[in-house]
C-alpha cells in the first residue's frame, strides 16, 4: 500500500507535524515502536515562539494557557542565573507549563480528529529509498510488512533509525557531564512553602537551579508530594555510571554537592515517576535535514543540553515549518525544491540553540573562575539591551529567515496584531492557510486574484498598522510586506506568492 507521507515517531514533534499535514489535506501514517503513548515524564513545558504558533492554531487554551492571548514571561534563567525581562521591549519569551505525556495525548487526539492514522507498536526496521519513493519495512507483533511512501520523516529521537539508515552524519560534541533526575518524596516538615526545603546541616535549598562548587542541584515543585530533584556533575568519563539509575545513586550525588545526607525517598503516589540518568551531554546536529525523500525532524536532526528548556520550542517549530511545505509538494502545488528551504531556515536555528545551551553548560561549571564569570555575566544581563538579546536568543526569535524580501517585517514571525474590531491575526491562521492580510482598503486583492482559493485574502483595519499589507505563511512568518502598494509592490507580491505557494 502506498502512502503520501509516513512519520516515524509519535512524540510531540512527529504528532505536531502530522496535525500540520492533515490541516493541509495530507493525512500521514505515524509509526511508533512503543505499544502506546509513554507516561515517562520528560519535558515539563514549552517556551518561546512555539507558544505563539499554538495560539495561531487555536490550541493555546486547550493546552493549558490562561484566558486571552499568550502573555510574555518576565523572568527566566540562563545557566541557573535569573534573567529579568521587565524592561525588554516586545519581549518574545513565552512559557507554558505542560507535562510531556499530557502534551502527547492532546496532540494524539487532535491528530486522530483530523483523520491521521497512528500505529502504536509498529517499528520501522529498514528503509529502501529510490528517486520516486521510499519503501519501508515495519515490524509489529512479531510480523513484518512493507509500506511504500512518497516521503518519510524521521521524528524518532536522538538515536534515530531513520537518520542512521540513510547514512546522514551526526557530528558534534559530548560534554563530560552526568545528569540525574527523579521524582522524589521529601519530609513535609522540611518544606518551606513557596521557597524550598530546609535541609538539616546545610540550610535552605531554594526551588530552581542551585549551583555549588562541584555541580548544580535542581529542585522543582511541579506537582504536590513529588518534587523533581536533579543533579548535574562535571567530570564524567565513559563507564563511570553503569547500570540503571537508582535513588541511592541520586542520594550520593546530592551528598557530594551539598555535603550532607538528604532523606530522599520514592514517591508514594501512583503513576510513572521519573528516575533517569544522562551520561554525557550531547550537542550534535545532522549533516543535512534532507536526503532525497527522507527528512529529519526534532531530536533526529539535533540534540543539545536541556538547559533553558529549548527542546520542544525547537522541534515543534521544525514541524510547523516543514508541514505546510511538505503538504504543498505532495499536493503538487509547488516544486520539490521548496523542501530545501526547510533546512536552510531551520538549520541556523538549531545552531543557535546549541550555541546557547553549550554556553549555559560552561557557565554552570564548577570552579572559582566560572564563579567570577557568572558575576560579570549577571552585571551584563541587567542591561536592558543585553536582557533583550538573551530573550530573543532563548525564544528562538533572533534568526530571520531569508524569504527573498527586504521589508523589515519579512522573514520574522508576524507581530501579534490586534485589529480595530478586536480580532487578532492569530485568529486568521487556525486552519494553517497562507494569508494575504490587506490593511489598505483592499488594494492587494487584484494582484492575488490568480491565487484565490489557495491563499486567504483578508482585509482588516488598524489605527496603527505596521504595513499596508503582508503575506503570511502558514507557520506565521511574513513572506512579503509593503508600506504602500504600488506597481513594484504588486510585482514583488506576485513573486512571493509564486515562490512559496506555486505559480498562478
Amino acid at each position: 500500500m502506498s502512502e503520501h507521507v509516513v512519520i516515524s515517531g509519535a512524540g510531540p514533534n512527529g504528532l505536531m507535524l502530522a496535525c500540520e499535514l492533515a490541516l493541509a489535506g495530507v493525512r500521514p501514517v505515524v509509526l511508533d515502536r512503543l505499544p502506546a503513548a509513554s507516561d515517562e515524564p520528560k519535558a515539563n513545558g514549552l517556551v518561546g515562539q512555539v507558544i505563539r504558533q499554538l495560539d495561531m492554531r487555536g490550541l493555546y487554551h486547550a493546552f493549558g494557557g490562561d484566558d486571552g492571548p499568550p502573555q510574555p514571561t518576565y523572568g527566566w534563567a540562563f545557566a541557573g542565573m535569573p534573567l529579568n525581562f521587565l524592561r525588554v521591549d516586545d519581549n518574545p519569551m513565552y512559557a507554558l507549563l505542560i507535562a510531556q505525556p499530557r502534551l502527547v495525548r492532546l496532540l494524539e487526539k487532535r491528530a486522530r480528529d483530523l483523520g491521521v492514522e497512528i500505529r502504536w507498536g509498529h517499528e520501522l526496521t529498514a528503509i529502501d529509498m529510490s528517486s520516486d519513493a521510499v519503501t519501508l519495512t515495519v515490524d509489529s507483533a512479531g510480523h513484518s510488512y512493507r509500506l511504500e511512501a512518497d516521503y518519510l520523516v524521521g521524528a524518532d529521537g536522538g538515536r534515530s533509525t531513520v537518520r542512521k539508515s540513510v547514512g546522514i552524519g551526526f557530528p558534534g560534541h559530548t560534554s563530560p557531564v552526568v545528569s540525574r533526575l527523579a521524582h522524589v518524596r521529601l519530609p513535609d516538615e522540611l518544606l518551606v512553602p513557596g521557597r524550598g526545603y530546609e535541609i538539616p546541616g546545610h540550610g535552605l535549598v531554594p526551588f530552581g537551579p542551585n549551583r555549588f562548587d562541584n555541580g548544580t542541584l535542581i529542585l522543582f515543585p511541579l506537582e504536590p508530594h513529588r518534587p523533581l530533584l536533579g543533579t548535574v556533575e562535571y567530570g564524567w568519563t565513559p563507564g563511570s555510571a553503569p547500570g540503571e539509575m537508582t535513588l541511592e545513586e541520586l542520594r550520593d550525588s546530592v551528598r557530594r554537592l551539598i555535603g550532607v545526607d538528604v532523606p530522599i525517598e520514592a514517591p508514594t503516589s501512583p503513576g510513572v515517576h521519573a528516575l533517569r540518568r544522562l551520561d554525557g551531554t550531547n550537542s550534535r546536529q545532522a549533516d543535512t535535514y534532507r536526503e532525497g525523500r527522507v527528512l529529519l525532524l526534532g531530536d533526529a536532526a539535533h540534540v543539545h543540553s536541556p538547559m533553558g528548556g529549548p527542546g520542544l520550542n525547537l522541534g515543534m517549530q521544525d514541524a510547523v515549518n516543514l508541514g505546510w511545505k511538505l503538504a504543498a509538494v505532495v499536493n503538487g502545488r509547488v516544486p520539490d525544491g521548496l523542501l530545501d528551504t526547510y533546512e536552510s531556515e531551520r538549520y541556523p536555528v538549531g545552531e543557535r540553540v546549541m550555541l546557547h545551551s553549550q554556553a549555559q553548560l560552561a557557565l554552570a561549571a564548577p570552579g572559582p573562575e566560572v564563579t567570577a564569570l557568572r558575576g560579570l555575566f549577571g552585571e551584563l544581563a541587567d542591561l536592558p539591551e543585553v536582557a533583550g538579546h538573551l530573550a530573543r536568543l532563548l525564544a528562538g526569535s533572533d534568526v530571520r529567515y531569508d524569504v527573498g524580501d527586504g521589508h523589515p517585517l519579512s522573514g520574522l514571525m508576524v507581530p501579534d496584531l490586534v485589529f480595530d474590531d478586536g480580532s487578532r491575526v492569530a485568529d486568521l491562521l487556525h486552519e494553517a492557510s497562507p494569508l494575504l492580510l490587506d490593511l489598505s482598503n483592499g488594494a492587494t486583492r487584484s494582484a492575488a486574484d490568480a491565487w484565490m482559493g489557495r491563499v486567504d485574502v483578508v482585509a482588516a483595519s488598524m489605527s496603527d498598522r505596521p504595513a499596508a499589507a503582508m503575506l503570511i505563511r502558514p507557520d506565521g512568518y511574513v513572506a512579503w510586506a509593503a508600506d504602500e502598494f504600488g506597481a513594484d509592490d504588486a510585482d514583488r507580491l506576485r513573486g512571493a506568492l509564486t515562490r512559496w505557494f506555486g505559480g498562478a
